[in-house]
């Protein structure tokens, strides 16, 4: 029996309006927000960055795939590690497969770790995603971006992020970083957030705002336990590949 508070459809149309004034006034926020972050300065990028491929090296300028616009997931994947971040496979699971639409609006989206590359094409292999992913396991790009720390930064919270010091529990950190290649091959980067900026960028999690129970993480040791490798759920309570048919789920 609900204990949640029950009303008559006019009276629930009445606040439903209410609360979509609230959600136009947050609309047109964030197209405020999205415009004043376009407008930010650039800052011209002049090391030169070669990142480990599945087909060999690769340059910072070959991201791009022939394109001027090139968003980077650096994805937490620490060269000792067996298989990535739960947090940033969640988020992956939400980018893959958009490529396509991307690419109509002259951008690429590629994923960077420092990860040894043979380890990170079998645990896409392993994920099923589609995206392409590329090592930076002997260039400076995720020091320079600040998602991978020392442990003597990281014990005398002088790990840089978010831009600020702190302290951090593990050596990698998540963010998103956005470049911009000119017509003479200059780049730029133009962008990049961390931490609960990266929330917007979620799909599942919006999702999630809108049913009555919201994200449901009250109570849990930290925000995200619940959170599993898209492979390692339950059996009871996974989606099954084949849908749903005749009412019931089906594999």
């Amino acid at each position: 029996m609900t204990t949640h508070r029950v009303v008559t459809r006019e009276e629930w149309i009445k606040e439903r309006l209410e609360h979509l004034a609230s959600e136009k006034e947050l609309t047109r926020l964030r197209d405020r927000l999205s415009a004043e972050r376009r407008a930010l300065p650039w800052v011209k990028v002049d090391k030169s960055y070669v990142f480990d491929g599945p087909g060999g090296s690769v340059s910072l300028a070959e991201l791009f795939q022939g394109r001027s616009q090139l968003i980077v997931q650096h994805f937490m994947f620490d060269p000792t590690w067996d298989e990535g971040c739960k947090s940033c496979s969640f988020w992956v699971d939400n980018f893959d497969g958009i490529a396509v639409h991307l690419a109509h609006r002259d951008v690429t989206l590629v994923l960077v770790s420092r990860a040894p590359i043979a380890t990170l094409q079998a645990y896409r292999a392993r994920m099923g995603w589609t995206l392409p992913w590329v090592s930076s396991a002997h260039n400076d790009f995720n020091r320079d971006y600040h998602v991978s720390f020392t442990p003597d930064e990281r014990e005398r919270g002088q790990a840089y992020y978010n831009y600020r010091n702190g302290t951090f529990s593990v050596d990698e950190a998540p963010g998103i970083s956005v470049f911009h290649k000119d017509t003479d091959g200059t780049i730029y980067h133009t962008y990049s957030c961390y931490s609960r900026g990266l929330d917007m960028l979620n799909g599942a999690y919006h999702l999630l705002d809108l049913v009555p129970r919201g994200r449901d993480e009250d109570g849990l040791p930290y925000s995200m336990a619940w959170l599993r490798h898209h492979d390692r759920y339950d059996e009871s309570v996974r989606v099954p590949l084949g849908g749903l048919r005749g009412g019931k789920a089906t594999s």
